[in-house]
């Protein structure tokens, strides 16, 4: 090749790498629709492409809710799963395939069981098998799963909280049956009593498992043998300075160019009431929240490297998902899902284990877990749901480049009916409710709301019109998904005869 033509392949690659990073910076997540549950919250949510077609489980107690997606972000329902003793919740959910079959399986927390099902054709389940706990395992408050993937078997790697702390392995049979291979208890070296967070790491024909420890408060890393056996490597504890492992949550690991790290977030103990017995040591020091991100070196061992700090750019108080949007060579864009900031914060690590915040969306909901990244053809998403028993609802957000809107406002307009048989008393006692909104919602900037007059015979029926303002996205979300919105809903939907909703922006 001449120098000329190096120079230009050269110049391309800059290229692309700049125009990529520069597009993957300003992400935004873009609310695209939501949909109501069966089950009375959402506390762990997983995809899987099967045949070409998107799927998305959404677990919370007593079921699973089954919904397809497509490429426009529309989530439509299929269908539903209970689960053993009809409880749950479905805590840790995992889908992969399994020597041709496709499989769910699903950690149930109060069941201390793990449940396995076939994916059918239309991303229905069939329940295949069903693991309970015993005196060898740790699959007491089962939370978090893990499939490992060897040369001659695929392993599932199982997490537990509160009675039973420690990890086991389980090999998974070609029918989806489990065959218990090792467990380890959780002792006073090793970081696996409240295993809430898992991710696996393939180095030089090594396979290698790192979890967080959310009760004792730091993270582990294991090497995983050919036959599903497990030993550990390194384990590495909170401190008050420069670690953020203080309820040590989500796991996640990414290999950028020749380098491996694993993020760690955590949902510190702090946010927990104190003297309820959950916390098994109470005595904990609050430095503030962070995001930790470890260097994997030769062995599979973790090595403290970089700690993104929460400040009043991010939205990082009481982590609880992080998960992995899209990878290049050179960055990875990561979405963190918060119970406390009650967000989705954007983040960037790039190929020298640093992280760089960077958009977030204030959902209006915390997320407890249930937030899945998914790509359908060249679009990313993610589906977040909360584990607020009033909302009952998963959502899908489309990650676009962020529209500049700081000069404009944006305005929500409801018109509606009431049916015939409400009483005149009822209407004006909704009125004065959706009005009284603004008190409980300071994201509305304005409300107003008139009874409809127009003489063109063209309102469908429609008799009222309330227009809300709003500044910015953030406003409108958490208008949508506020617990006093959920309960307005809630409580006048039986007199709503009609309802059209239309949203515009418009200059300030």
């Amino acid at each position: 090749m001449s120098n000329l033509k190096i120079h230009f392949v050269f110049v391309l690659v800059l290229i692309s790498q700049c125009c990529w990073s520069q597009a993957t910076d300003d992400l935004m997540p873009y609310l695209q629709d939501f949909k109501s549950l069966s089950a009375n919250n959402t506390v762990t949510i997983t995809s899987y492409e099967k045949d070409g077609n998107h799927y998305v489980y959404a677990g919370g107690f007593g079921g699973i809710d089954i919904f397809s997606l497509d490429k426009e972000g529309k989530l439509t329902p299929i269908g539903s799963q209970a689960l053993y003793k009809k409880e749950g919740p479905a805590r840790g959910m995992v889908a992969d395939n399994i020597n041709g079959s496709d499989f769910l399986f699903v950690a149930n927390k109060h069941g201390n069981a793990i449940e396995t099902f076939k994916i059918l054709e239309h991303g229905l389940l069939e329940q295949v098998s069903l693991t309970m706990d015993t005196d060898e395992t740790h699959l007491g408050i089962a939370i978090t799963l893990q499939v490992v993937h060897m040369k001659q078997a695929s392993y599932l790697f199982i997490g537990g909280l509160e009675e039973t702390p420690g990890l086991s392995s389980f090999k998974i049979e070609d029918d989806g049956k489990l065959s218990h291979v090792q467990s380890m208890k959780d002792d006073e070296k090793i970081f696996t009593d409240g295993i809430i967070g898992m991710s696996i790491h393939k180095i030089k024909g090594k396979t290698f498992l790192y979890t967080g420890g959310f009760q004792d408060n730091g993270v582990s890393s294991f090497r995983v043998y050919n036959n599903g056996s497990f030993k550990n490597i390194n384990n590495i504890g909170d401190n008050t300075t420069n670690r953020y492992l203080t309820g040590a949550y989500p796991v996640t690991g990414v290999q950028l160019a020749e380098n491996y790290y694993v993020v760690v977030g955590h949902r510190h103990h702090k946010y927990y009431k104190r003297g309820s017995g959950f916390i098994k040591n109470p005595d904990f020091v609050y430095h503030g929240d962070g995001v930790s991100v470890f260097k994997v070196n030769k062995q599979g061992a973790l090595q403290p490297h970089f700690v993104l700090k929460d400040d009043e750019r991010t939205k990082l108080q009481g982590q609880t998902r992080i998960e992995i949007v899209s990878v290049n060579t050179n960055e990875a864009i990561l979405a963190v899902g918060t119970r406390d900031d009650a967000s989705i914060q954007l983040i960037k690590l790039d190929e020298y284990g640093t992280l760089t915040p960077l958009n977030y969306l204030e959902t209006g909901f915390s997320i407890y877990y249930g937030l899945r990244a998914h790509k359908v053809a060249d679009v990313n998403f993610l589906i977040a749901g909360s584990n607020r028993f009033d909302l009952k609802k998963v959502a899908a957000y489309k990650l676009s480049p962020k529209i500049n809107r700081s000069d404009q406002v944006l305005r929500h307009i409801v018109n509606l009916k009431y049916k015939e048989n409400a009483t005149e008393t009822q209407v004006e006692e909704a009125v004065k409710a959706f009005l009284d909104l603004k008190n409980e919602i300071p994201e509305i900037e304005h409300i107003e709301w008139g009874v409809n007059d127009s003489k063109e015979g063209a309102s469908k029926g429609l008799t009222h019109t309330f227009t809300l303002t709003f500044n910015d996205y953030h406003g409108r979300e958490i208008y949508l998904f506020h617990e006093a919105h959920i309960a307005l809903v809630n409580t006048i939907g039986p007199i709503i005869g009609d309802v059209l909703v239309m949203d515009y922006w418009t200059d300030k």
